[in-house]
């Protein structure tokens, strides 16, 4: 039984600097950073290792939803010592995780929106299950694969394409709406909205 009273944490993942911004592995930062906007607050640094905004989502009223979205400042690799700290001081139940990840197996532009299931060799959520277990949600962003023979890490560590940038806005705000549905509406209707 969830408590109503705790909030949601979603988690976009990431790597921290600059070098990093534009790169597709760091698409979870980019929904992140547009859910703190709507949110209207700046992102604070939080003692879990981590960049946190707190906020609510939803129309204002009784079905609005507390929320702290996060950026863990650890690297992708390690991304669930930051979420379970976070988990742990937000007093966050698992099933009210959202991590907000890239996804090499979905074309560019498709997301899917799924509770628990593998990692598929993301290290972000090998990390996250590994310090969690696997049942929290995901909001997966298709990045595609790497063209011809580029290994996937370099492929990841790589900016969006120039064709891929000028749908990158849309993609991030659909993104970021499908997360609020999530939070908002439940699993199953922002899989039957989103889920491409």
């Amino acid at each position: 039984m969830t408590d109503d009273s705790s909030p949601w944490l979603i988690v976009g993942l990431g790597n921290p600097g600059p070098e990093y911004a534009g790169n597709r592995h760091n698409v979870g930062f980019m929904v992140a950073d547009l859910l703190a906007e709507r949110l209207g607050a700046k992102f604070k640094t939080h003692k879990a290792r981590a960049q946190v905004v707190e906020g609510r989502l939803g129309a204002p009223g009784p079905s609005s939803r507390r929320v702290v979205v996060a950026k863990p400042m650890s690297f992708m690799n390690l991304s669930g010592g930051p979420t379970a700290a976070l988990r742990d001081f937000y007093k966050v139940p698992v099933e009210r995780i959202v991590a907000v990840h890239d996804e090499l197996d979905i074309d560019f532009g498709q997301l899917r929106l799924k509770l628990g299931g593998g990692d598929n060799g993301h290290n972000g959520l090998k990390s996250i299950t590994k310090a969690m277990g696997p049942d929290y949600c995901r909001v997966r962003f298709g990045i595609g694969r790497p063209p011809g023979r580029m290994q996937v890490a370099d492929f990841v560590l790589k900016d969006f394409s120039s064709a891929e940038r000028k749908e990158l806005a849309f993609e991030v705000d659909r993104a970021a709406d499908a997360v609020e549905t999530l939070i908002v509406d439940g699993l199953e209707r922002a899989q039957g909205t989103y889920n491409s």
